[in-house]
């Protein structure tokens, strides 16, 4: 066999820092090739560290914001609770003063009976079904006592004054009722979150130890390629060259759909991965430029995308555009889940049974809702904004 021999300077990079130039060695090619792949295997890794680390550092923030929001709530809850109290030591104020008045009356309709008055007073009075009846029995007899048509005056306005006094009570008994449902599911968010929070921090560690391994794995493999290429080099000095090989990976992005429906449903793919849900979020330039929606806010950010403005709300959004069959539900529709409470969340309808929403576990997300939880809390609202 002819034997061709070629000189070539080859540097090779120890896992010590040392660099040896051995002439014509065969295994250059397969060491560079190590060495290149253990550098894109650290780069991926180090990108996916920090890439977790960011998703925690988020986490973080949207934990304290959602406590600050819990405690706004509470100071919130502990005012109308007092105002109440003083709501209904007033209308037992009121009670008693038309007690005391409608005594007054009584008596004096009595003692008018007694004295021969010629008006059956006492039949006005007993023959009364309701309080409201009285008023216009006594009202009617044209002889009643100046004195007492003052006093029927008085009780009207009482009456009038418990009756817009007890409104107010119940009104805030029924805000502090939704305050109450709000703050459960706030807890119930940020117990979710918390656990997420827990489970990113133990895949950072486990990313962490995995990356440690296979740096010293790529280390070790170099040392032996090393051993190697040297062995070979003192048996033969003539070498073939190997030419290296440059790999690229394409990456593309693939939306789906065209127009109106096709931007709302495909705003929020850049969030997939990279957003956080905080209860309140997505309502202002802050928030939607950090990924930091609620499900309503989330809705009513993507659909602005199109040029179609709604409100950032469930409550207002179970009620916008049309309400469709959950048969002939299309993309872009809205769909509605009952979570902490009736309609509690809502997400953008993908088709195949999919919707994008921005979920309390997940931050924005496409999610299947034809099985499990989502299956199970869908509750067949579909409304349609753009047809």
């Amino acid at each position: 066999m002819k034997k061709k021999i070629i000189t070539l300077s080859t540097t090779i990079m120890l896992g010590m820092g040392g660099i040896l130039t051995i002439p014509g060695i065969n295994a250059h090619a397969n060491i560079q090739t190590s060495i290149n792949e253990a550098q894109q295997e650290l780069s991926s890794l180090q990108a996916k560290k920090a890439e977790i680390e960011a998703q925690i550092a988020k986490m973080e923030q949207a934990i304290k914001d959602n406590n600050t929001k819990i405690e706004e709530t509470n100071a919130q809850l502990g005012q109308a609770q007092a105002e109440i109290e003083t709501l209904n030591t007033e209308i037992a104020a009121v009670q008693e003063r038309i007690s005391q008045r409608m005594g007054i009356l009584k008596e004096r309709a009595v003692s008018y009976q007694e004295s021969g008055g010629q008006i059956g007073y006492m039949d006005v009075i007993f023959s009364a079904t309701s309080f409201g009846e009285f008023i216009d029995r006594v009202g009617a007899v044209a002889t009643i006592f100046e004195a007492d048509s003052e006093i029927m005056k008085k009780l009207e306005e009482d009456q009038n004054t418990l009756k817009t006094k007890q409104e107010t009570v119940e009104k805030k008994l029924t805000d502090l009722n939704s305050m109450k449902q709000e703050l459960e599911g706030m807890q119930s968010e940020i117990a979710e979150q918390k656990s997420q929070n827990e489970a990113l921090k133990n895949q950072l560690a486990t990313d962490a130890a995995k990356s440690m391994a296979e740096i010293a794995s790529l280390k070790e493999q170099q040392q032996q390629e090393l051993s190697r290429a040297v062995t070979s080099f003192t048996k033969n000095t003539a070498t073939n060259t190997n030419s290296g090989t440059a790999v690229s990976i394409n990456t593309t992005n693939t939306n789906v759909g065209s127009g109106s429906i096709a931007t709302v449903i495909n705003a929020g793919n850049k969030y997939i991965g990279n957003s956080v849900y905080v209860f309140g979020g997505g309502r202002s330039a802050s928030d939607i430029a950090a990924g930091r929606f609620d499900c309503s806010g989330f809705v009513a950010w993507a659909f602005s995308q199109a040029g179609v403005k709604v409100a950032a709300s469930t409550d207002s959004l179970k009620n916008t555009g049309t309400r469709v069959s959950a048969a002939n539900m299309q993309p872009g529709d809205m769909v509605f889940f009952n979570t902490y409470k009736t309609d509690g969340h809502v997400g953008i309808y993908l088709g195949g049974g999919k919707f994008i929403g921005s979920q309390s576990s997940t931050g924005v997300a496409v999610a299947n809702m034809t099985s499990g939880y989502w299956a199970n809390t869908f509750n067949g609202r579909v409304m349609r904004v753009i047809n």
